[in-house]
């Protein structure tokens, strides 16, 4: 039984003790969504404010006796958080393709910018090349195509919406059929409109539709799915913030609450994707600790993105390797997160990470199906 809590107490849960056979251990297992992973225990935290966080391991099928122990203030909390533990995430329709969450997905990062931290000018001004960079990624495996045309790296100027235009439409106007679902990465609704218009399927969105105050009812009526990116500002500059206490639980609540706010608002709870915002005013301790705890957001019940290709993080942790030389760091952390149960990662290298995400599939197909 957990000692009484105050008024302020709030609680988290965190699938781990992940099997390789989980049929080896009926009733001693949970599946984490629809994925391939089964999970044996929940770690959960208490946290309130001015006193030690509280944290206990529970075994799976103990979990409905503990969670009946717990106050009482916090048993309806518990029961939703393990209840989207176990959520399935319905497919998402885009154009032709088809995006079913019982398996992880490779996102392409195709930038016509001449400012991205990581491959900014290579594509810029010229839609073609940029296109046929988009089918490459798309031939070698990306399920999506995320398309932008505004850097928001530390420090990138903002640019005008129509030339944010200018430089996106041709080019997913050209990657219509290239089989994968097609993503806008941007903060303005008149360019979420027309790049809808073009054929994009997807709204990302760093500032989670808070950065244009249009943007919510744009994507509203769109019908699109969209990714709400935690960022600790929704202004000019999203890397701009105050810190955190804890960034884990700090960046869940954000979350949490950005989603309670986007459905009231009217759109689908099914068509949310959600990603923490790894590098985005966050320290190297920030993002090493988000990447621990990856499993928890989870519980918020739905589809994650995670995206840390190339990022400072991975040169702060290799010797400051420069961003052109940060493909194992990238290929690393892609394969913790799918192990964590991600959806979808967001990488720039495609062809090696859908390589690592196919041998990381065959194990779990070749563990769940193993008899002795």
């Amino acid at each position: 039984m957990v000692d009484a809590v105050g008024p302020d107490a709030k609680l988290y849960l965190k699938p781990v003790g992940f099997l390789d056979s989980p049929q080896y251990f009926d009733d001693h297992n949970k599946r984490l969504n629809n994925s391939l992973l089964w999970f044996s225990q929940v770690e959960y935290t208490i946290i309130e404010s001015e006193n030690p966080a509280k944290r206990k391991l529970v075994p799976v099928e103990h979990w409905d006796e503990i969670a009946s122990q717990l106050p009482e203030t916090l048993q309806e909390r518990a029961a939703v958080l393990f209840t989207n533990l176990g959520k399935d995430h319905a497919p998402l329709q885009c154009g032709e393709r088809v995006l079913r969450f019982d398996q992880p997905h490779v996102m392409g990062i195709l930038n016509m910018t001449p400012d991205s931290f990581s491959d900014g000018g290579k594509h810029d001004g010229d839609p073609q090349i940029a296109a046929d960079a988009g089918f490459d990624m798309a031939t070698a495996g990306a399920s999506i195509i995320d398309i932008g045309g505004e850097s928001t790296r530390p420090g990138a100027e903002t640019v005008w919406e129509g030339d944010e235009i200018k430089r996106v439409v041709p080019v997913i106007e050209k990657l219509t059929q290239c089989g994968a679902a097609l993503s806008i990465d941007t903060r303005k609704a008149a360019v979420m409109e027309v790049a809808l218009a073009a054929g994009a399927h997807i709204i990302n969105d760093v500032s989670a539709l808070l950065h244009d105050k249009r943007a919510l009812e744009v994507a509203g009526v769109s019908g699109r799915p969209v990714v709400l990116m935690h960022a600790p500002s929704s202004g000019k500059d999203p890397h701009k913030g105050d810190g955190y206490g804890n960034v884990v639980t700090d960046t869940f609540d954000w979350l949490e609450q950005r989603i309670a706010d986007v459905v009231e608002a009217g759109f689908e709870r099914e068509k949310i994707i959600v990603d923490p915002g790894l590098g985005f005013g966050k320290s190297l301790s920030d993002n090493l600790a988000l990447m621990n705890n990856i499993a928890v957001f989870h519980a918020l019940g739905q589809p994650l993105l995670i995206g840390a290709s190339r990022k400072r993080m991975i040169g702060a942790l290799s010797k400051e390797a420069p961003v052109d030389e940060r493909l194992g760091g990238s290929i690393a952390f892609a394969h913790h997160a799918i192990q964590q149960g991600a959806q979808i990662v967001r990488v720039h290298d495609v062809p090696e990470t859908v390589q690592a995400a196919q041998v990381w599939r065959g194990m779990r197909d070749a563990g769940v199906t193993a008899r002795v």
